[in-house]
């Protein structure tokens, strides 16, 4: 798909991967409508680029906010071409907490060994509320965006191929190689990996391709407010290159992934051939 004159949507926009999807797509000839809760820097960023950006402030988990922000830019564009997801949240949360776990000792001081023994003493378990927001920003909030967009795509005149649209979304290689601690954040982002394909099949009958990029450790500000120590015992995992990844580099997939036709229906890991230690 040609991105001159075209129109697209990215959650997540005012920050990160999603910011450098608009910054890129603009500067290709897009134009492009910003779905964030950042109200602030979203009215911000969109201000730098004149009539070519608006920001619509949006909760991805509420299905009328999404529809307002959907309307807003049909209103000011007339169309929507491309759908980007990056929304999303990265909150760790373990099923027991650390000091959860207890063991019966004998007079020795030595554990007795067998489940038998356990005993729960101040439990800190997961909270289902935490493992249901993570899953209904990362994962319901992606689907709920795709249905909408796909809405309007399918009212598009298609090209010489017969594409009306394309839609990108952003899992993560937790999808594959989940730490400890990410059961919420893993499960929702493997959730929209195994949702590509189907949604891709369908979509394949209206002209509209659909792609997940499933990033590794990326500079966003998720990661900037990971105490130093922890950023550097992260990079050490990543073969090559040793650093983190920039989201410019996330957007120049995301452009290739919208430019060439053949990509449909498949997940691509970008992530310096990382494989995630368990903790």
């Amino acid at each position: 798909m040609e991105m001159k004159g075209c129109v697209a949507i990215i959650t997540g926009g005012a920050s990160g991967l999603g910011e450098a999807c608009v910054r890129d797509l603009v500067k290709s000839g897009a134009m492009a409508s910003i779905f964030d809760f950042a109200e602030e820097r979203g009215n911000r960023i969109a201000s730098e680029f004149g009539d070519k950006v608006i920001f619509c402030r949006t909760d991805v988990t509420d299905e009328k906010s999404v529809k307002e922000a959907v309307n807003k830019t049909m209103d000011s564009f007339g169309a929507i071409h491309i759908a980007i997801n990056c929304a999303g949240v990265g909150d760790a949360q373990k099923i027991l907490g650390k000091k959860a776990l207890q063991y019966h000792t004998d007079s020795s001081n030595k554990t007795i060994a067998g489940d038998s023994h356990k005993v729960l003493d101040k439990t800190e378990l997961m909270s289902l509320a935490h493992f249901n927001r993570v899953l209904q920003i990362n994962l319901v909030g992606t689907i709920s965006v795709i249905r909408l967009a796909v809405e309007q795509m399918v009212k598009n005149t298609p090209n010489e191929d017969g594409e009306r649209g394309v839609i990108v979304n952003t899992a993560s290689v937790a999808a594959f190689d989940g730490q400890v601690g990410q059961a919420a954040y893993s499960a929702s982002k493997a959730g929209v990996v195994g949702m590509t394909l189907p949604i891709a099949r369908e979509c394949a009958e209206y002209g509209i391709r659909v792609m997940t990029i499933a990033p590794g450790l990326f500079y966003t500000p998720m990661v900037a407010a990971v105490p130093e120590n922890v950023r550097e015992a992260l990079i050490k995992m990543i073969p090559f290159p040793k650093r983190f990844g920039r989201p410019a580099e996330f957007a120049l997939l995301v452009k290739h992934i919208i430019e060439n036709p053949v990509l449909n229906g498949e997940v691509i890991r970008l992530d310096g051939a990382i494989r995630m230690q368990p903790k």
